[in-house]
């Protein structure tokens, strides 16, 4: 089954229904899927390949450094110009 999101607004209760029936139901806003209603049970969802804690930490993620240390002390007429420093 496939709605638009103003009709899933519309018309919710009668959705989550043929969902708890067992049907899936792609919403779509402007012409393109953005979210899929699945009956509780159905296929697991996958997991993102960086996985991360609660702190949003991940040892095994990319780390991306920059070429040279920023030196934040160089105050007005420095980096902080413009944000009041």
């Amino acid at each position: 089954m496939e709605t638009t999101a103003r009709e899933f607004n519309q018309n919710a209760s009668k959705i989550l229904a043929a969902a708890e029936r067992g049907e899936r139901i792609t919403v779509t806003k402007n012409g393109r899927p953005v979210a899929v209603l699945a009956p509780v049970g159905d296929e697991v969802l996958p997991v993102p390949p960086y996985p991360a804690d609660s702190m949003g930490e991940d040892d095994e993620a990319p780390v991306f450094h920059s070429a040279a240390p920023v030196d934040w002390s160089a105050g007005r007429g420095g980096y902080l110009e413009g944000f009041g420093a």
